[in-house]
């Protein structure tokens, strides 16, 4: 009996990510799961998300599950003026780099709720990072081998706040000023991808991840001189074109092809 146990478990099938595949992380019966996303349903998962999954069970309804934040990292950074479009730096600098809180991410369908004095919140586009593997001091050639996958984001700013404070923090990591999809895509190539941002249905970002002044590779080789990067850490990447201040109820949504979408709506409250 030992033996058929032990070739029925080498039976089961395994996920190398070899094709563009879409992992997302949800709660089904009191329980948080990874699933690979199969059309309208959802494959049960075991294992690391970042060593070996493997399917567990029959398959799910997307619509029976609610999706949550991708990973828990313990860091979040972003890369400012990466794109000529919206603000540039100097391709030959470092890029420029600042930190969000991961208590400033809720996953996509929150609302979200904004402090009673922020009255100059603008949508930022954004394609994220997701780290795979313990990253320090790694070339930019070996960078694309600790980038696991990426997810979509919004990074909410306060524009007042950002040109106030001394430091960002306020500005860019609120509660809820990381909106950021509960999908993770894996094989997709990051570098050559259309990001869409729509303002209650209407087109308002549109650019092309090519024009990123700052590469993926350039930016996690980069962190990595200073920062342990850790498995689930993520960096969001920088937003294109022009931005404009939020008004209480409107809905942003930020698309990115073949990678997936995040959707919130936002709630001034009443001073």
């Amino acid at each position: 009996m030992k033996y058929i146990i032990l070739i029925s478990i080498l039976l089961l099938p395994t996920f190398s990510f070899s094709d563009v595949s879409q992992i997302v992380r949800y709660e089904f019966n009191h329980q948080l799961s990874y699933g690979k996303i199969t059309g309208d349903k959802i494959q049960p998962l075991t294992g690391s998300l970042f060593g070996e999954l493997k399917a567990n069970g029959a398959l799910i309804p997307l619509s029976s599950v609610k999706l949550v934040l991708p990973t828990n990292p313990q860091k979040v950074f972003a890369v400012g003026m990466n794109f000529s479009s919206h603000l540039s730096s100097s391709p030959n600098s470092p890029p420029p780099l600042f930190l969000k809180l991961p208590s400033s991410l809720i996953a996509s369908g929150e609302v979200v709720n904004l402090p009673s004095d922020a009255n100059n919140v603008h949508f930022e586009g954004e394609l994220v990072l997701v780290i795979g593997k313990q990253a320090k001091n790694i070339s930019e050639a070996q960078a694309g081998d600790f980038i696991f996958g990426v997810t979509v984001g919004n990074d909410l700013t306060e524009r007042d706040w950002q040109a106030m404070d001394l430091q960002w923090m306020r500005s860019k990591a609120s509660d809820g000023f990381g909106p950021i999809s509960s999908v993770i895509t894996v094989g997709v190539d990051y570098n050559n991808l259309l990001l869409t941002t729509k303002l209650n249905g209407q087109v308002v970002q549109q650019e092309n991840t090519r024009n990123m002044i700052h590469k993926p590779a350039k930016v996690v080789s980069y962190l990595s001189r200073y920062f342990t990067l850790m498995p689930g850490d993520l960096v969001f990447m920088g937003t294109p074109g022009r931005t404009k201040a939020l008004s209480n109820g409107d809905i942003v949504s930020v698309e990115i092809e073949k990678v997936g979408k995040v959707e919130n709506t936002i709630r001034q409250a009443k001073q």
